[in-house]
């Protein structure tokens, strides 16, 4: 199992014992993520190839140290991504994990790092409790997390008279939250909640969670899930007629991967959140065109904020002068992140990345003609915003 789990590059370290010895001269970054799940394309192997590229980007090395990223499959199980963690950190060397796609392995991996004294990035996982009651020292999360997507989303489609919701929610911390956050927004908006059903991950029979959804009577069904999931609620809900019917559905958390697998037909009209879109300007756009000539495929905003977390890292550990977990921990906390993916962005005491995002909504099937150009940006909401006040997260580090 272990070998079926670790990447290529993961196990020519395994196999050779004079690497191993010799990667105290190596600054080594493993992306840790969902590679054949219902989150493959929400990050998987393209979180890994944005990785390289700031790697690439920066030069290839950091303080005259290599820098190399290693990849695994944590499959969204949290005690397959601790086992692999801890190898990783035991045996390989591993100085940081980042992207960790997933709030419950996210959740996990970030505790084992604290007692490791090790550095984890998240940029894949949505859950405000890695920032919050279970914030670590050495834990960042950056890309966004379920309290922006409640004040975009969930804000946006209140304030067009989308006040009345039922939720249809994953079954796991990263859906809880979602749902929490969202609902929080929308009774702040003057909105109520009606109710809310929970459904297993990645489970491919909706009917059931959508008929009761339907017959609530709620204008706005909320979708607190995320990847294939929200792809195969809203093909069924198209099935049932739900939108046909008056009512609308929130997906909470959808990105440029997501809107490409469901298509334009499907999915247009769907409002939504991201805090990245590369036909944003034109360094976003060549940073997507380099991403595309690579992978195929467009980044979202996990991809770009990979790209950015590594970038951050390698560039705290040159500021540190050296990779030392709380050297370089500080000048995360201390140096502003200035790239393609986030300007004037600043990470708060409670290690959350702060930087703008962006209120979305998928053009009509013709309304462009080039290809993944799939977003009209409807507002530009600031990070600070977006974010929970780092006083209000309830994270021990937090002192004023």
């Amino acid at each position: 199992m272990r070998k079926a789990l670790l990447s290529a590059v993961s196990l020519a370290a395994l196999a050779a014992p004079a690497a191993a010895q010799g990667s105290d001269d190596l600054v080594k970054v493993g992306i840790l993520n969902d590679q054949s799940g219902g989150y493959a394309d929400f990050g998987g192997k393209y979180s890994y190839e944005a990785a390289l590229m700031a790697v690439e980007d920066y030069g290839g090395s950091v303080l005259g140290k290599k820098v190399e990223v290693v990849t695994a499959d944590h499959q969204n199980k949290a005690d397959i991504a601790s086992n692999i963690a801890r190898q990783w950190y035991d045996t390989e060397q591993v100085d940081a994990i980042m992207e960790l796609t997933t709030s419950s392995v996210a959740l996990a991996v970030q505790a084992l790092s604290q007692e490791k004294k090790k550095i984890t990035i998240t940029t894949g996982a949505a859950t405000t409790e890695l920032t919050g009651k279970q914030c670590s020292p050495y834990g960042f999360h950056w890309a966004y997390d379920t309290h922006a997507l409640a004040i975009g989303t969930g804000g946006a489609l209140v304030e067009q008279g989308g006040d009345s919701w039922y939720f249809l929610t994953a079954d796991y911390a990263f859906g809880y939250s979602l749902e929490e956050n969202t609902g929080a927004v929308v009774k702040e908006k003057g909105g109520q909640v009606l109710g809310a059903v929970r459904h297993p991950l990645s489970t491919t029979d909706f009917s059931s969670f959508l008929l009761q959804a339907q017959a609530s009577g709620a204008k706005v069904i909320g979708l607190a899930n995320a990847g294939l999931d929200t792809q195969n609620a809203i093909k069924q809900a198209g099935e049932f007629g739900i939108v046909q019917g008056g009512q609308r559905l929130a997906a909470l958390l959808f990105t440029l991967a997501e809107v490409h697998g469901l298509g334009v037909e499907s999915a247009q009209g769907l409002t939504l959140t991201e805090s990245f879109y590369w036909n944003r300007n034109e360094e976003s756009a060549e940073f997507g065109k380099r991403f595309m000539e690579r992978t195929g495929a467009m980044p979202n905003m996990i991809h770009a904020g990979t790209y950015s977390a590594v970038l951050s890292y390698l560039k705290a550990v040159e500021a540190a002068g050296s990779d030392e977990t709380e050297a370089v921990s500080a000048k995360l906390h201390e140096l502003p992140v200035e790239d393609v993916f986030a300007k004037g962005g600043k990470v708060a005491p409670n290690g959350r990345m702060i930087s703008d995002v962006y209120l979305l909504e998928v053009k009509k099937p013709g309304e462009s003609d080039v290809p993944w150009d799939y977003y009209n940006v409807l507002a530009t909401i600031p990070g600070d915003q977006a974010y929970l006040d780092p006083a209000q997260s309830g994270c021990p580090l937090v002192t004023n």
